[in-house]
């Protein structure tokens, strides 16, 4: 970091003691989110690995220009680095990070924080996204972590408060499954391992196994598909598990928002396949494959930096930004006409530039996992109706269309007015008393356990020792609230909040905090989550050489790289799906509502 980046961090971290970033004029605001991008890189990047394994070089590919199965490789100097099963990071100190136990960790009663503060009375609606915008976070989340299976050995058991009818008193949680400890972990907190890979590769699409990726690449006899191809029936529709479930690199938690985008971007890989065959016809077909998994990866990066994101942060600034974050701030038209005319991210966006993980090895963080528990998206109900007339298809709770039920909408649904139908719904926004009624009751599709997942969000950041919620302002150098009126600005829910917290604010839970504070204008989640998105946005690509040192035509192949710059969803969407172009006429970004059907 040089001395100028240094001294303008330094700069900002005094001066927004004062003033904040989204109150200044649009170029000031803009230095300040470099700032603080720069600070949170120097102050705010954790290692947890105490052991690094021994990792050898994998079978039938040539690991320097393609991805692993499992994300070994990725750093040639450091192969275990962000593969499948290493640890979790940290933003937070890891002196700070010890989970809590004992009565602390049951202060105050979780369930009672779901049920007072978190349940949702009636639809909150965000009004400025359509629903496609709530399948593509998880789509996304699936891609980036998992903890795995939990632990049977020693449940929590949470008091059931008086009043409340839950079926079994207490309620058991079971514990996050601990990573191997090694004597170098002796008195450090406990650490918890990612069983996907931590890079953006595309895993949700592909797995992070070898055998996850030849299923997928295998008909239902057995047989491997030619030209790289992923399996999808002869409907379109992908395939199913032994438990009902599409089969998929990453399939848990499974709802329609899911299988509509599943089934997308399985698509576009074969599209991929087909496109690079035209242009190598002498290409293996595990290279056809390899090559259009890193295509389609960098186009799903590319499309949640330059619009989803922008989407949910809907300001000048942030717009700007995040496009800065791929084609800098000379802007893509230089960039089409040019190329790459600097080093500089800043000037010419992050991929192409020098590799770099600044502070500490690169892991997806339990912060970052924390801040991406945005549960409030999804509605309780949802209408899928027809794409020519708008007419009512089916109408469906939310367990109508999850897990082994999900697939059975298409029986009575097309596939291309499913996805008309979340394009012209509305999400649910992301705030207190937003919480889906059906995820405090729900059936898990791994285990048929009956569970409140509201209960369990609040109790794995404390098990997992997440700061609560003033301490994780301060540890990102925002100020903490003093007053729970000062906090969020509604007086009702400063009222419940000091009820429920028995008037200490020291011990709101960062995810209440982040879901009751005031948003910046434009804004659909907090500043204090911002925060850790700023930093590991731009770290899920500055970290990874596939969109830094080696984002080439060399590795990509000149027809991949043109297929990135030439595509975002709307193209994808109409590539697959051509009869959405009306609905999708004049609207800015396809995260947006759409035009209905006969509109």
């Amino acid at each position: 970091m040089s001395a100028v980046e240094r001294a303008l961090g330094d700069f900002f971290r005094r001066f927004n003691k004062v003033v904040i970033w989204y109150r200044l004029p649009f170029l000031l605001a803009l230095l300040n989110l470099i700032s603080l991008r720069i600070n949170l890189r120097r102050f705010n990047l954790h290692d947890m690995e105490t052991a690094w394994p021994p990792v050898e070089p994998p079978d039938g590919v040539d690991h320097r220009v393609a991805r692993t199965d499992d994300g070994s490789f990725n750093d040639l100097a450091q192969p275990a680095m962000g593969m499948a099963g290493a640890r979790f990071g940290r933003n937070a100190r890891i002196d700070q990070t010890y989970g809590e136990g004992g009565e602390i960790l049951m202060t105050p009663n979780p369930r009672e924080v779901s049920l007072k503060l978190l349940t949702r009375e009636e639809l909150i609606p965000a009004t400025t996204l359509n629903l496609l915008a709530a399948g593509w976070i998880q789509f996304m989340v699936h891609d980036w972590f998992s903890h795995g299976k939990n632990s049977k050995d020693d449940p929590f058991k949470v008091p059931i408060p008086e009043g409340d009818r839950w079926h079994e008193d207490p309620m058991t949680v079971l514990r996050t499954t601990r990573a191997p400890r090694t004597p170098a972990d002796e008195g450090r907190p406990d650490p918890f391992v990612n069983i996907e890979t931590h890079w953006w590769d595309g895993s949700q699409i592909y797995g992070s196994t070898r055998e996850r990726i030849e299923r997928l690449r295998s008909d239902p006899e057995g047989r491997r598909l030619p030209d790289g191809k992923l399996f999808v029936k002869p409907d379109g529709h992908l395939p199913l598990d032994d438990k009902g479930v599409e089969l998929t690199g990453v399939n848990g938690n499974w709802w329609i928002g899911l299988s509509v985008l599943h089934t997308l971007f399985t698509r576009e890989h074969n599209a991929i396949c087909d496109r690079l065959r035209i242009d190598y016809p002498d290409m293996a077909d595990d290279t056809l494959f390899a090559k259009a998994r890193l295509i389609n990866a960098a186009l799903m990066a590319k499309i949640h930096t330059v619009e989803w994101t922008p989407a949910l942060l809907d300001t000048p600034e942030l717009r700007f930004g995040m496009r800065g974050n791929w084609w800098g701030a000379l802007g893509e038209d230089v960039y089409r006409r040019f190329g790459r005319v600097s080093d500089s991210e800043v000037l010419c966006g992050i991929p192409g530039s020098a590799t770099d993980h600044h502070t500490a090895p690169y892991a997806m963080t339990e912060e970052f996992v924390t801040v991406y528990r945005m549960h409030e998206l999804l509605p309780d109900e949802l209408s899928f109706r027809a794409r020519a007339d708008d007419a009512v298809l089916k109408d469906c709770t939310l367990p109508e269309v999850a897990g082994a039920r999900t697939h059975e909408v298409y029986r009575e649904v097309a596939y291309c007015d499913a996805v008309y139908s979340l394009g012209t719904s509305h999400p649910g926004a992301i705030t207190l008393h937003n919480f889906p009624r059906h995820l405090q009751e729900l059936t898990r599709q791994d285990s048929g356990r009956v569970v409140d997942l509201g209960t369990i969000d609040i109790l794995r950041d404390r098990e997992r020792g997440v700061p609560r919620y003033n301490a994780f302002r301060k540890m990102l150098d925002m100020k903490p609230f003093k007053t729970f009126e000062e906090l969020t600005g509604n007086s009702d829910w400063a009222a419940q909040i000091r009820e429920v917290y028995n008037g200490d604010i020291d011990a709101v839970d960062t995810h209440v905090g982040m879901m009751a504070e005031r948003l910046p204008p434009g804004f659909g989640f907090s500043d204090t989550a911002f925060r850790i998105f700023i930093l590991m946005a731009s770290r899920r690509l500055k970290s990874d050489r596939f969109y830094t040192t080696d984002y080439t035509p060399a590795v990509y192949t000149p027809v991949g790289i043109d297929w990135i710059d030439d595509n975002g969803m709307r193209s994808v969407l109409l590539r697959h799906l051509p009869d959405l172009r009306p609905h999708l006429e004049g609207v800015r970004n396809a995260f947006f509502p759409w035009r209905r059907g006969g509109a």
